[in-house]
């Protein structure tokens, strides 16, 4: 499978525009980035080109969730910053071309509903899917583990399932990060089998700790093989957190993992 590294936590070490080609050279097939607009797409462009690397995946803007608030696409008071937020995602995938754009669903905001929240979450959703569907980028959405993040909306694949249901559009797809779903102790293999051609984007990182493959206790071939039984044969994106200062120290994992 193709193995792309997450270049917000992988490679920090370095600045954002010198971790593109840090990642070729440490054997990655292609790179994605959180939140990649301190940089400008042509900039970003010029470095994916010299490095020879394709742009998997980028977030949407997501307003105040870094911080630790509730972010945009689920709070119904928060609209014209999620419609300015999908048009500056828009203008940079225009440019960029990542392959994926991933809607975070943010926590729960105070004084709304759960079912407010999905509600307002699936209408941008489909607007997101039907907006960058004019691009050919695929709209992703993922789940987290609310213990490392209390309050976040969508926790686990069958979240993910209702979700995707609602939207009830062929360019939204779920984002599985295989981290989450160890950390909340669940059966990630029913988990894939559960979403099926559903699943859009892979990320992983080992469990407990966020480590690098083999730094925890998660079985990683058994997954590798789940997915590939249900037809996925898109990209796995490394989101893990280097155990040291030099990341490319660290990557013994990647030549076995590429040839899976």
């Amino acid at each position: 499978m193709k193995i792309a590294a997450n270049l917000s936590i992988l490679f920090n070490e370095l600045p954002l525009a010198e971790r593109v080609m840090a990642a070729r050279i440490a054997g990655f097939d292609g790179v994605e980035i959180q939140f990649p607009y301190e940089l400008p797409a042509i900039r970003l462009n010029e470095l994916l080109e010299r490095a020879g690397l394709p742009l998997v995946l980028i977030n949407l803007p997501a307003g105040d969730f870094m911080q630790g608030g509730a972010g945009l696409a689920s709070v119904p008071s928060r609209q014209a910053e999620f419609d300015a937020a999908l048009q500056e995602g828009l203008t940079y995938a225009a440019m960029a071309r990542p392959m994926c754009v991933n809607v975070l669903p943010g926590r729960l905001a105070e004084g709304v509903t759960r079912e407010q929240a999905l509600e307002i979450l699936a209408v941008n959703l489909r607007k997101s899917a039907e907006a960058f569907a004019l691009l050919g980028v695929q709209v992703v959405c993922e789940a987290i583990n609310p213990l490392d993040m209390p309050g976040f909306l969508i926790n686990t694949p069958a979240h993910l399932q209702t979700l995707l249901e609602r939207v009830d559009h062929p360019n939204c797809q779920a984002q599985l990060d295989l981290y989450h779903m160890a950390r909340q102790g669940l059966d990630i293999a029913a988990g894939i089998e559960l979403l099926g051609a559903r699943i859009g984007h892979v990320q992983f990182a080992d469990c407990p700790g966020r480590g690098a493959p083999g730094t925890g206790s998660v079985a990683f071939g058994p997954l590798l093989e789940a997915l590939l039984a249900v037809g996925y044969t898109g990209w796995l994106a490394a989101e893990y957190r280097p155990d040291s200062s030099n990341t490319a120290t660290g990557v013994g994992w990647l030549e076995a993992w590429k040839k899976s």
